[in-house]
Formats: structure tokens, sequence, C-alpha cells
């Protein structure tokens, strides 16, 4: 006897022609045939080599063995019952865990880490594992419910969420470029230092031509923490490629210069990527509404 190729509907036919005591009236509660319930039981005892029911034209009654199958079967229906109402009431109620995967630096650390603790002060019974990586996750095999991503997402099977554009720029203290030649095109970063994080291939438009030029860099400091780079090129080792928002201050205060006049990098897209389910957990659909909202007014 196989037990993975016994029907689990086979069973629970049997279970409920034991509790009715008859094939009828169990068609009936069942909504099926008469002959259809007797052919189920009659394949149940087939494959199991057991005689469950003892039959004549006037009366139904359970063997030894049926007795002892039924008595577990109530145990686990039952079982299943509440199994299914738990998860019916965790996916319905605005409490339970989220697990979040994140860019790290000042994305992750200040506006997924602030619309993370706005989310819970609103709703104090979900909880929220926040994960940094830098490396691109399986939201199946890593069991993440959602992922906040930087760039252009491969089709990946999941819902891909543009939550806004990020402006990158090219940047340098004026200490680093002082006595330098006026840097006029991409190709001359390759004659100067430049820090990379994880990406070390630079593309370019230019702004009235809408030229495009990429080039290849090989950082003297290779580091994906964005602060890392923000520090180094504060410290007049070279230049830095990053999004404007991490060093809008630098920027402000003239610490850090653009280094180009004519070309500028492609905006990048913001991401929330989570997985496609027509029964989502209300916890879940509730952070994503959130999510969409709170960089919609940011």
């Amino acid at each position: 006897m196989i037990i993975d190729q016994i029907s689990l509907d086979d069973i629970r036919i049997f279970a409920v022609v034991a509790e009715q005591g008859s094939f009828t009236s169990a068609a009936e509660l069942l909504k099926v045939s008469r002959s259809h319930i007797s052919r189920r039981v009659s394949a149940l005892e087939k494959q199991t080599g057991l005689t469950l029911l003892q039959r004549t034209t006037r009366t139904l009654k359970l063997t030894d063995s049926g007795k002892r199958l039924v008595a577990q079967c109530h145990s686990a229906i039952q079982k299943i019952e509440y199994a299914l109402v738990d998860a019916i009431n965790d996916n319905d109620n605005l409490k339970g865990s989220i697990r979040v995967n994140s860019v790290g630096g000042y994305l992750g650390e200040v506006y997924v880490a602030s619309l993370v603790s706005e989310f819970m002060k609103l709703h104090p019974e979900v909880s929220v594992e926040l994960d940094f990586s830098s490396h691109r996750v399986d939201l199946i095999n890593d069991e993440f419910d959602v992922a906040f991503r930087m760039g252009k997402l491969e089709d990946s099977g999941f819902v891909a969420r543009q939550l806004c554009m990020i402006e990158m720029c090219t940047l340098a203290s004026p200490n680093y470029l002082t006595g330098k030649p006026v840097i006029k095109h991409p190709k001359e970063l390759q004659m100067h230092c430049c820090l990379t994080g994880s990406v070390a291939h630079w593309r370019y438009l230019h702004h009235q031509t809408n030229e495009s030029y990429s080039v290849s860099i090989d950082g003297t400091l290779r580091c994906k923490n964005g602060q890392v780079l923000i520090s180094g090129a504060l410290n007049g080792l070279g230049i830095i490629r990053v999004p404007r928002v991490y060093c809008q201050n630098a920027i402000d205060e003239g610490k850090l210069v653009e280094v180009f006049t004519e070309w500028h990098i492609p905006s990048v897209e913001f991401s929330l990527l989570y997985h496609k389910d027509k029964h989502q957990a209300k916890r879940l659909a509730a952070f994503i509404e959130f999510t969409k909202a709170y960089f919609l007014n940011t």
C-alpha cells in the first residue's frame, strides 16, 4: 500500500458515511450520487486492504478497522478545520509578522526604516523583520514578503511597483578637483581616482544631444555602502556616483560639487517588489498601500 496514493477526499467521504450511518444520507449531505459514495468507499478499502464497512441491504456497520480509522479521521479533520479557521483569521486581521528586505544606505536606513516605524505605530499588532542586504533576494526561497529595490527589475514573476525615481549624480570634493583639468567627457573618468559601489559601469546621457556613453570604472576604493563612498569623496579620495538624496546637505554646503555640466546619469527606479497573491494577508496589503501613499506624499 502506498499512502501517498490514497485520496484524502475518499477518507473524508468514508468519515461522513460513518457519521451519517448510510450511503444515502452521506450522498445527500455531500450533494453527490449514492453510487459515487459507494465507489469511493470501495476504492479506499481496496487501496488500504481493509474492510471498513459491513454492508447488508438494510444495515451498514463499521468493522473494528473502520472504527479505528474513523476515530482518527474525526480528530484529524477537526485539527484541519481549526487550522483553516486560524489561517483565515490570520489572513483577515491586521496582525502578525511581515518580513521586509531592502537596499541599505540612506534609502533603506532613513526612508524605509521611517515608513516601517510609521506603519507599526498605526498597527501595533503587526511586527516587522527588516533586513538590509545588497544581494538580490529570492522572495520565496528567502521567505521575504516584500523587497525594496533600486534599478530596472527583470521580469521575476513578482509584482514590481515603482515608488519614485532616484536622481543620480557624479560628485567630488573641491579639494580633489583643484589643480586638475576640467572633466568634460565621461571617458576622462578613467584618468581619475573613482570610488565605486555595486555599479562599476557608469552610463551617461548628454543634456542637449541625448548621446549615450558608458564607461567602465576600476575603483580605487570599492564599497557597497554609499556613506563610505561619500566619506571618501569628502576626504578628497576621488569621484563618486551616488543618489543625490544621499548627500544633498554636502552639495548645498559646497563640500561636494558636480563633476559634469553637460552630462547626466539617467534617474534610477526605486520599487517595491512583492508576490502575486489573490489572497494576500490583510497586514501585507495594508503595508503595500501604506508604502505607496508614503512615497507619493514624500
